[in-house]
């Protein structure tokens, strides 16, 4: 792996430099629309006022790569995205997924027959108010919540592929893999990104992290604050403390520092808390801290 103490990511503009996903260089700090979906990610948000304000915030402060899917909500988010953003800066590049949907109760399904695919990509094509879907990623479903498990994949990307070639998808993602379900997925089509569980305290990526850098293909960590969960640890307190940050900053600033192909998509469903997330760009983590940040991930 390499060492995160070493790696020098060179700036350009803001947000710690871009990668290429989807063929458009992206900056590497973007934003997930989860949050702006109510409780459990289910239902309006508590302010659709607000929820509007982050997006368009968002966009201002220069975002140009913001993650959905229709079934978020469901179709919440991508209603609110096309209310605030439409008509889209040629710049934006949004990303959905597919492969489950939400029951009545709120309850997390999965959807992955042709048929449901299918219905997914025009739901969103739909709420987004788009033609065409910029990346779509398939999430797989693994035995242990966000765990991926290994499973054939063919079948589900060869319907993504069949779409992309119906001209309603340009590129496609894959969403907890496992390393070899890439592997498969990419002898079906072009996989562009990965988008799996991992942050500072969960590590279970690190070598495909590193192998999809050697390819060029994008990784985007989800619960890169730890989700539901969020992240705690003295250790990260007293660098955060130390540097006049907040742990969140730390947590967020050393997964740009991992490597240069990681792309990162924190929520929230405030102005503020948006504000501090991209700040985190800017913050300079000393090679001490970082070498110490990395062995918590280690022993955790």
């Amino acid at each position: 792996m390499s060492n995160p103490a070493q790696t020098k990511i060179d700036k350009s503009g803001s947000f710690t430099g871009s990668f290429t996903l989807g063929g458009k260089a992206v900056r590497r700090l973007g934003y997930g629309a989860m949050q702006l979906a109510g409780p459990g990610v289910f239902g309006p948000p508590r302010d659709r006022d607000a929820a509007v304000a982050v997006l368009r915030h968002a966009i201002e402060a220069g975002v140009n790569h913001i993650d959905t899917s229709d079934f978020y909500g469901p179709h919440v988010t991508n209603q609110l995205i096309r209310e605030a953003l439409a008509p889209y800066p040629d710049d934006l590049l949004i990303v959905t997924k597919v492969g489950a949907r939400r029951g009545a109760d709120a309850s997390w399904l999965q959807a992955s027959s042709p048929e449901e695919l299918r219905q997914a990509v025009h739901d969103n094509l739909r709420n987004l108010g788009l033609d065409v879907l910029d990346v779509v990623n398939m999430r797989l479903w693994g035995d242990h919540g966000h765990a991926p498990a290994e499973g054939p994949v063919e079948r589900e990307l060869s319907v993504l592929a069949e779409l992309q070639q119906q001209g309603l998808i340009r590129h496609i993602g894959l969403s907890n893999a496992t390393a070899r379900q890439v592997e498969e997925g990419r002898r079906v089509c072009e996989i562009v990104c990965v988008q799996n569980h991992y942050n500072l305290v969960h590590r279970a990526d690190d070598a495909l992290i590193d192998d999809l850098a050697a390819k060029g293909i994008a990784y985007v960590p989800f619960f890169p604050l730890g989700g539901f969960s969020p992240i705690q640890s003295g250790l990260l307190s007293d660098v955060a403390s130390r540097l006049g940050a907040t742990p969140m900053q730390v947590a967020l600033a050393w997964l740009l520092n991992r490597s240069p192909n990681i792309l990162l998509i924190p929520g929230t469903s405030s102005v503020k808390h948006l504000q501090e997330n991209l700040a985190a760009a800017d913050l300079v983590l000393p090679a001490d801290a970082l070498a110490a940040l990395d062995k918590l991930g280690k022993d955790a």
